[in-house]
């Protein structure tokens, strides 16, 4: 029983690391390309402190949301190492599952940072005039903070969401039936 504490134990950590690393690099290599105004990258590399805090957010947004993913595929661990033969599963179909699991989280988060923020930006062109993008370039902090806010707040609401939708198109590992009444 220890000893398979420690495992599952071991198991987590070692996921939770290795997809903090893929979510860094995944999510600011897809937004550094994806911005349509300017070259983040660049603009980080110059200092601009609003694209920063822009950046910052996002990171925080897309591990939030893949963090709720992540739960899918902790429990389907913690069923396999504990009832490995009643799962009905193999070792490969679970880990299939897992990566099917972090794979729609992982899509799922980087589309609705993206639809955010673009959604958000053509609701201020329109009704205030204001290009985020432009001002962003411009180093206008205040931008910077507003637009991280928005991806914070859709990452909050949409977590949940991500979970309950990567459960239902992927199959979930079950111990058994218990009857409660006849």
């Amino acid at each position: 029983m220890f000893l398979t504490q420690v495992t599952r134990g071991l198991f987590e950590f070692i996921l939770m690391v290795a997809m903090s690393g893929v979510v860094i690099w995944a999510t600011y290599e897809m937004f550094v390309s994806a911005n349509p105004d300017f070259h983040m990258g660049e603009e980080i590399k110059k200092g601009n402190n609003a694209v920063g805090v822009l950046m910052a957010a996002i990171l925080f947004a897309a591990s939030m949301i893949l963090q709720k993913g992540l739960a899918s595929v902790v429990t389907i661990f913690r069923v396999y190492m504990t009832t490995p033969t009643e799962s009905g599963f193999t070792l490969w179909q679970l880990t299939l599952m897992a990566i099917g699991h972090l794979v729609i989280s992982m899509v799922l988060a980087l589309m609705t940072i993206s639809i955010t923020l673009r959604l958000f930006g053509r609701l201020s062109r329109r009704f205030n005039d204001v290009a985020p993008g432009k001002e962003l370039q411009r180093g206008n902090v205040a931008m910077g903070i507003v637009l991280g806010s928005v991806v914070l707040v859709s990452a909050m609401y949409v977590g949940e969401g991500v979970s309950a939708l990567s459960k239902a198109l992927i199959p979930q590992p079950t111990i058994g039936r218990v009857q409660i009444m006849r």
